[in-house]
């Protein structure tokens, strides 16, 4: 053999002998060293438990708990090991027939095969998991008890913000993101739930039993060494007042609608209403699914959350906006007056308005104060049709639509629950496709007043009154101020400050006084409040519906946006009535409680009969009301919350 070979050999024997040597010491190591995965292995009476953990509380700024957790407990199965055992008991105690325990045993081995554990029963009822209980070791080892927590809603509020809690599905255990689950866990499917899963869901612990020659639980293998422990998630602590959000839920009972409040000066989310809404305690425990399946085809739409995806015309609400851009371009100053004799006449046809006579929009205060529609709508085609942007097609539409982006519009803002919708703001290009380029400012007149084809969401108007209070700069909306023994950024863009570019604070100044005026001496003053300045803005927004395949005109919105005190804003606010009217009707004195129950803990006494008129007020349309469902599955809620049941065990 050639002695060029023979290095070659040496090395490959080397590799061999280092293979087997690494081979032998892992051995030795499993099986002298390491005795747990031996002792495992010899301990054929030893049960792996998995150990669900508590998952995290979320408290209100006043420290509250929203929601707790129970205990329940689901009987789960593993076909292959389900043999020759007592079916009979088994199904008198589940309170079934041998056909229904076919099925559930087929679709448990469709869903997730004949050896990977499946729900067979979830959330038994107490009584049912009593008998189940004692009489286990009949049904094993096919069968197990596994305890979950559930949620409960002490103040049966908030439902659409808090979101709910379920089983995962196979489709998300197919998705790389959800690795870390398995068939039968439960994780936030809407909500806050949803947003801070990772936060809220702690991590399973592993506890392995001895069982006897029955296969009844013994206690702790080896005391427990190979045991690991669950760890709770963590709690969130949020900007929301539970008290105030109870008082907007209230407040807009019967009612299809809105209320959105911030705290201007960090972006915490006080109160967000979404009416109807439904007590969150439907959708948790042993009918969830069924009651799920009840708020989804309910015509009031309860599982809709307005205040993120509804998408209104903003009407007068728009105006301060709309002033703030003309001030900025300098194309009108505080002083400028237009004449108003109760239509626009600056189109090809006069556009009607309910004013008449002069004086009412002598300058822009006034124009505020009174709400003047033709005022607003010559501002805006000024601001659109100015020659240092080249007029509407070539800038000024485009300069327009970029103001109100930087407002937070046609686009989401980014608020820490799943579902906002970006609302729209058209552009050039909007209005080049729709009109084929055969377009100028009177075409899109109507946006002046907060009309045509703007679109925005509650939490948007309610954003946009952050911006003005704060004279120019915002905080992303948001609810969770701050998560327990959490050492990461999570929360930190929130934390971040928007600044609206190059608004001077005397622009927004002299919008904040003509809000004010609004209040004080216009249309908004419903909304005053004590001793305390607030700046505001009534709207009611036309309403248009297809009926029948026609655009058909119905009863418009009332709303209201607002901040105070003035001088130095704490809330801000946007009410939407849907089919209310006049915003100063029903969205304006809803604001106005709203805004003196957070700033002075209590609503006056002298106060009670606008509480009472808006209480017993309904402004659902009757044939939308007569089919739903809704009052009587909260009643029911509301009953079983009573009698110490958490909403669990009604139908």
């Amino acid at each position: 053999m050639s002695v060029y070979n023979q290095p070659r050999r040496r090395v490959i024997q080397m590799i061999m002998i280092g293979m087997i040597l690494l081979i032998v010491a892992r051995l030795f190591v499993l099986q002298v060293v390491e005795k747990k995965y031996a002792k495992l292995a010899d301990a054929n009476a030893v049960s792996r438990k998995v150990v669900y953990p508590s998952r995290g509380i979320i408290f209100d700024r006043k420290g509250k708990s929203i929601l707790g957790n129970d205990a329940m407990y689901d009987l789960v199965v593993i076909p292959a090991n389900a043999k020759n055992i007592d079916t009979a008991y088994l199904c008198q105690i589940l309170n079934i027939d041998k056909e229904e325990y076919k099925k559930r045993m087929l679709t448990a081995i469709l869903k997730n095969g004949r050896v990977r554990q499946s729900v067979f029963a979830p959330l038994l009822p107490p009584e049912v998991f009593g008998r189940l209980q004692e009489s286990m070791y009949l049904f094993q080892p096919g069968f197990e008890l596994v305890q979950r927590q559930i949620r409960s809603y002490p103040y049966a509020a908030a439902a659409s913000i808090l979101g709910y809690i379920g089983e995962i599905s196979p489709q998300l255990l197919d998705n790389e993101a959800y690795k870390a689950y398995q068939m039968g866990d439960y994780l936030g499917l809407t909500g806050l739930e949803k947003t801070y899963e990772n936060v809220l869901m702690g991590q399973r612990g592993i506890q392995y039993l001895v069982k006897d020659n029955l296969n009844r639980p013994q206690g702790p293998y080896e005391n427990g060494e190979f045991d690991s422990a669950a760890v709770a998630g963590k709690n969130l602590r949020l900007s929301l007042d539970i008290e105030l959000q109870v008082l907007g839920e209230n407040l807009m009972k019967n009612k299809i609608g809105s209320i959105v409040a911030i705290d201007p000066t960090t972006g915490g989310i006080l109160a967000m209403v979404s009416s109807p809404t439904f007590d969150p305690n439907l959708l948790t425990g042993s009918y969830r699914s069924a009651n799920f399946s009840r708020l989804y085809q309910d015509t009031t739409k309860p599982l809709f959350n307005r205040a993120l995806q509804a998408r209104y015309p903003p009407g007068s609400t728009f105006k301060p906006m709309i002033a703030l851009v003309a001030l900025d371009e300098g194309v009108i100053t505080p002083s400028y007056g237009y004449p108003c004799g109760g239509a626009y006449y600056g189109c090809s046809r006069p556009i009607r308005c309910t004013h008449s006579g002069g004086g009412h929009a002598a300058n822009l205060r006034l124009a505020l104060a009174n709400s003047c529609n033709s005022y607003f709508s010559h501002v805006y085609r000024l601001s659109v049709d100015a020659q240092k942007f080249g007029g509407i097609k070539i800038g000024g539409m485009q300069k327009w639509a970029d103001y109100m982006h930087a407002f937070g519009f046609g686009h989401r803002i980014g608020v820490d629950v799943p579902g906002e919708n970006g609302g729209l703001i058209p552009d050039s290009a909007f209005y080049n496709r729709r009109y084929k380029g055969s377009w100028n400012s009177c075409t899109s007149v109507f946006l002046g007043i907060g009309q045509g084809e703007v679109l925005l969401t509650p939490l948007q108007m309610a954003n946009a009154m952050c911006i003005v209070a704060n004279k120019g700069y915002y905080y992303i909306p948001h609810f969770v101020r701050s998560i327990d023994n959490d050492d990461t950024d999570l929360l930190a863009k929130y934390k971040e400050k928007h600044v609206v570019a190059h608004i001077s604070d005397s622009a927004y100044q002299t919008v904040i006084n003509g809000m004010t005026d609004v209040i004080e001496r216009g249309t908004g003053r419903k909304a005053a409040i004590e001793g305390v300045r607030v700046g505001g803005k009534t709207g009611t927004a036309e309403n248009k519906a297809i009926i029948n395949g026609v655009l058909t005109a119905q009863k418009d919105h009332s709303m209201f946006v607002a901040f105070a005190p003035a001088d130095n804003p704490k809330i801000a606010i946007a009410v939407v009535v849907e089919n209310a009217g006049f915003g100063a009707t029903y969205a304006a004195p809803i604001a106005s409680l709203m805004m003196e129950k957070y700033l002075k803990d209590s609503i006056p006494a002298k106060r009670n009969p606008v509480v009472k008129f808006l209480l017993e007020a309904n402004t659902i349309p009757p044939a939308m009301q007569q089919k739903s469902k809704l009052d009587s599955l909260n009643r029911k809620a509301a009953a079983t919350l009573k009698n110490g049941a958490g909403g669990r065990t009604f139908r």
